[in-house]
């Protein structure tokens, strides 16, 4: 019979111990990554206001926007605690290893006893105090600018997103559009290669073909990986998991029909976020100024404390007696002369609000540029899309017939080639004008103040 050693034992139990521990800590850790998964939702297919949706809920910059409201909302509690009445307690043991000695009457006299001990309730209450009194004004405007920096996070977001959403479907669309071109080229080059062996046709068209063929996949295989970068650089403004893939979902036609836009209605600046800004920092400016005022007013307070005091030469006794005292006490302070700072901070204020005004109107001269640029620019892309549109069934009906007419001998193959290649252009030239419109139109809301996402 075997027996094991004591230190044996304390072995052989702390490695069980370590090995649950180890297996303890992997289920926590794997159930902490599936909790995590879990968390992150994925879009199955995304439809644009589905992308903005998401990016607006997970996007760090917004989450860190609605963390600092959390912030401010916090930090005007704490400075509005201000005008509660503040209770504190204190208190102190001493020992006097020397009691102090004082000549009276030409007498040494000892001062105090060997111990001393002490307690102290206080208590204080504002009534006249600027910074307490400029927190309780101010507060709904600090909070409110607070939720309006999130609102501009947001639509800033809203835009990028929509405008990569965009530029992904142009990609997207131009793959598209090679892939039914290598399915006709395919098609072309089998018809050539027949007419070549028939004796129909030289070598020559054959060789076009394949030289056509071989271009498109290369280009189509270029915006394959084109894709996968805009693909991701959507992802990271979205707030997406690295690792899940992420299906647009579009409707070219409701695009289409998405496309009108009212080209006459004026500019509304109060619609603009960047407005409701500096309208509420101007509310705050104005804030400051009359509490700069008012430092030529006293600060008033009101303070009361209760003291029990307890003195006796033998530790063990020190809390047998107490020697109670207390009062109250009324504070006004007022500063009388600080070389003319006060008068030099109010000076101060009154420029920073008539500088704030200068902003306002730089704004709206901004605002109204960006509209008008916006909507050029909006309306020469609309052009472009309504020719490209023609431009698309035309070169489709064009190849169509020539593609008739060199089966039965009346065209060469270069003009197939040559038709085949307007189609293919016009078909991206329009994909590329839906989606530049689009875009444009975005950017003319957002001059116009209409997306405002609160």
């Amino acid at each position: 019979m075997n027996y094991c050693s004591k230190p044996q034992k304390t072995m052989r139990l702390a490695l069980s111990s370590a090995f649950l521990l180890l297996i303890s800590s992997c289920i926590a850790t794997a159930q902490g990554i599936q909790q995590a998964s879990q968390q992150t939702p994925v879009l199955e297919q995304a439809t644009l206001q589905q992308v903005v949706d998401y990016a607006i809920k997970n996007q760090p910059v917004v989450q860190q926007s609605l963390i600092d409201e959390r912030i401010t909302e916090n930090q005007v509690r704490s400075k509005l605690a201000d005008w509660y009445p503040q209770i504190n307690f204190n208190y102190n043991l001493q020992r006097n290893f020397i009691v102090q000695t004082s000549i009276i009457a030409g007498n040494p006299v000892k001062l105090g006893v060997n111990n001393v001990s002490a307690a102290q309730f206080t208590l204080s209450q504002q009534i006249f105090n600027k910074d307490v009194l400029l927190a309780n004004q101010t507060k709904k405007e600090v909070l409110l600018a607070a939720s309006q920096n999130t609102s501009s996070s947001k639509t800033d977001l809203a835009v990028s997103v929509s405008k990569a959403f965009y530029d992904v479907l142009a990609t997207t669309q131009q793959i598209s559009v090679a892939d039914e071109d290598i399915i006709r080229l395919e098609r072309s080059l089998k018809d050539a290669h027949n007419q070549y062996k028939s004796g129909i046709a030289d070598k020559i068209d054959f060789k076009r073909a394949t030289i056509s063929l071989n271009n498109t996949r290369a280009n189509k295989k270029s915006n394959e990986q084109v894709l996968k970068a805009k693909l991701e650089y959507l992802k990271s403004l979205m707030g997406y998991p690295i690792d899940k893939a992420l299906q647009i979902s579009y409707d070219t036609l409701q695009m289409e029909r998405e496309i009108a836009l009212d080209t006459l209605q004026n500019v509304d600046l109060t619609g603009r976020i960047e407005y409701q800004i500096l309208s509420t920092q101007k509310k705050l400016l104005e804030a400051n100024l009359q509490y700069n005022k008012w430092s030529y007013l006293p600060n008033i307070s009101l303070n009361g404390a209760y003291n029990l005091n307890f003195q006796n030469n033998q530790f063990t006794d020190l809390y047998s007696k107490n020697y109670p005292n207390s009062f109250g006490l009324l504070t006004l302070s007022l500063p009388l002369y600080q070389g003319g700072k006060r008068k030099a901070n109010t000076k101060q204020a009154e420029w920073q609000l008539k500088r704030l005004d200068w902003d306002m109107k730089g704004l709206e001269n901004n605002v109204n540029s960006e509209y008008a640029s916006a909507l050029a620019s909006y309306k020469g892309n609309l052009t472009n899309l309504l020719a490209q549109k023609e431009n698309t069934d035309l070169a489709k009906e064009v190849y169509d017939v020539i593609q008739l007419q060199y089966k039965s001998g009346i065209k060469t193959y270069l003009e197939v080639v040559t038709s085949e290649t307007d189609l293919r252009l016009a078909r991206i030239n329009y994909y590329n004008a839906l989606y530049q419109t689009l875009a444009s139109k975005i950017d003319v809301q957002k001059a116009l103040g209409q997306l405002n996402y609160q």
